[in-house]
């Protein structure tokens, strides 16, 4: 049985559990349940299916998690050089644009939800925790494997917040009480220290996990052992504490990365999809490729048609697409260009000195003309970008033209992936706009693969084997089948060309550039992006080079810049400081407290 089910038998009244910001250190989930119940062997399940839920996001299908998303496209995406926030102009969720263009301070509402709705999750964990630590074994069935389960939610949901906010508290279940919260400091720990401790969590939770689970959607031994490997991926890259720049790269940690690494790759659980569209599919959602997911579903009897992936709810496409939905989200026009490649097949380098591949001319009725679409292309723009005129995965009515609602703003392309073609009976039609069951990928074994690459890269000594890593990816990429013409099926869509790297001239540098290429045309959009940037210490180059070029194509980055040992975090919310009783200092680059 999946547990996205166990959910709705058991947890749907927790899913809409308020938080009290000021007082979420001591929670029990409000609902029609006593608290005694709730604070009792008997009442454990539904507190640990709660902390599941709070995957999807504590607040459950409600706005909080339309703008505060855990898919992180607003944060780890918006933020980069890979998308713009979309819907309707800059007004439209406008913290989010004021994210999008650096003017970020620590009065931005969406930061401050972001840093409650996360912090809520935390303590549906510990809110567990508590009562398995006070219960034995005889009361409750495998209650080590529930309290490591709850040990691997809570370590993520705080990874996330180190990676957003960099000095945040760090507090477990043994702190229960609204008054001890308030001695706890932001600073009581380095982001090196916080990510240590979350490696070890993580390690030491998958020692206890099986390395299956009967319900699908619990956490296992192998989901610990991936997570733990990313930590320790971020916190091999030693950063400055004032400039944030990366000052040393540890090698012991990046052989650990390769050794947990090695513990997938090894165990025969896991592969790539024959077919890199595959990855949208429902048929494939908690296939081979799927390491740790959250899982959604749909028509299961909760309102609004099911527990759908309420975070990507403003993103489907807009205008006269046939999702009608708000068009938030869209591919940037670098994104596009990134995809372009030379005559080996391999990622051309040097497009940002070129004109812009597939650029879009609006003919005034509802037609577009494309030009510039002779250079080859890597076959994932095609299935990452959804361009106008060409075909949107399996749906005959019309090609992919206007589905961008602010085309003056933000272009004519939107996001392709993660969504089911519209005419597919697992598309819910109406309100969730282009909502379906497909789960959202946390990690998936692509990323396995590209992370032990780069940790063996960076330590320099099999550069072979990391070349074989890259080529594996690309080759599912090579393999896949290619969009096809609209009118035309016999025809490719574009001229797809991608070829594996060779060992001539396979430096470490080299190594390095082709590694990070991968990294972001294999896993746009999910969200990573920008934190990779950050984790690389090349933010601040790889920021200022696109707004550099966006400035004469997108009038609202005209004053934008990313200024660096700033805008790598985000600023500590106004509101924390206040329920802090004013203990907290604020990151670096920002304005102190006052």
């Amino acid at each position: 049985m999946k547990l996205k089910y166990i959910f709705l038998v058991s947890a749907i009244s927790l899913l809409f559990a308020g938080c009290n910001e000021n007082s979420f250190l001591d929670n029990p989930p409000q609902a029609t349940l006593s608290n005694g119940t709730m604070t009792s062997a008997d009442g454990v399940d539904l507190l640990i299916n709660a902390a599941y839920a709070a995957l999807g996001g504590p607040g459950g299908q409600s706005n909080s998690v339309w703008i505060y998303p855990t898919t992180n496209w607003s944060y780890g995406e918006v933020r980069s050089d890979d998308a713009y926030k979309g819907g309707g102009g800059v007004g439209d969720v406008n913290e989010i644009h004021k994210m999008e263009t650096f003017d970020v301070d620590a009065t931005n509402g969406n930061l401050d939800g972001k840093w409650y709705q996360l912090y809520c999750s935390v303590q549906r964990c510990n809110s567990a925790l508590r009562v398995l630590d006070n219960s034995t074994d005889g009361q409750i069935e495998n209650r080590n494997i529930r309290i490591a389960e709850m040990k691997v939610l809570r370590a993520h949901f705080y990874f996330e917040m180190s990676r957003l906010f960099n000095k945040i508290p760090y507090f477990d279940e043994n702190v229960a009480n609204n008054s001890i919260y308030k001695t706890i400091s932001n600073n009581q720990y380095t982001r090196d220290e916080i990510l240590g401790k979350l490696a070890q969590e993580m390690l030491d939770a998958a020692a206890v996990l099986p390395e299956s689970q009967s319900e699908v959607g619990r956490v296992n031994k192998y989901i610990a052992y991936a997570y733990a490997a990313k930590i320790k991926l971020y916190q091999a890259y030693k950063q400055d504490e004032t400039t944030h720049a990366v000052i040393s790269v540890d090698k012991t940690l990046m052989k650990d990365v390769v050794d947990l690494c090695d513990k997938l790759i090894n165990s025969g659980k896991y592969d790539l999809l024959s077919d890199f569209q595959g990855l949208d599919l429902i048929a494939n959602e908690n296939g081979k490729e799927s390491v740790f997911a959250i899982q959604y579903s749909m028509n299961d009897g909760t309102i609004n048609g099911g527990r759908i992936n309420w975070s990507n709810l403003l993103n489907s496409p807009g205008g006269g697409s046939p999702y009608g939905g708000d068009g938030f989200f869209l591919p940037s026009q670098d994104l596009v260009n990134a995809y372009q490649t030379d005559a080996n097949g391999l990622p051309d380098f040097t497009y940002q000195s070129k004109s812009d591949y597939s650029k879009v001319t609006d003919n005034g009725d509802n037609t577009y003309s494309l030009s510039n679409v002779t250079p080859s292309v890597d076959p994932r723009l095609d299935f990452v970008v959804g361009r106008p005129n060409i075909s949107w995965k399996t749906y005959m009515k019309t090609p992919c033209n206007g589905w961008v609602r602010d085309k003056g703003t933000y272009g004519y392309n939107c996001t392709k992936r993660f969504w089911v073609s519209p005419e597919s009976p697992d598309m819910m039609q109406g309100w969730p706009w282009g909502a379906s069951q497909m789960n959202w990928q946390i990690i998936r074994y692509a990323d396995v693969l590209l992370w032990k690459a780069e940790a063996l890269i960076e330590i320099g000594s099999d550069l072979t084997t990391a070349r074989a890593l890259i080529n594996k990816v690309r080759e599912r990429a090579k393999n896949s089948s290619y969009v096809k013409d609209f009118t035309d099926k016999s025809k490719n869509a574009a001229n797809y060309s991608i070829g594996l790297y060779a060992a001539d001239n396979w430096t470490q540098d080299y190594a390095r550039k082709a590694l990070r290429t991968e990294m972001r045309l294999e896993t746009a959009m999910e969200g990573e992006r920008f934190f990779d940037l950050v984790r690389w210490g090349i933010a601040d180059k790889v920021m200022n080079n696109f707004l550099t070029v966006e400035k004469s194509k997108r009038i609202y980055y005209a004053n934008s810049k990313f200024t660096a040992g700033k805008d790598e975090y985000l600023a500590i919310p106004n509101n924390q400081y206040g329920f802090s009783g004013g203990i907290y200092v604020q990151n670096p680059g920002y304005a102190a407290f006052k």
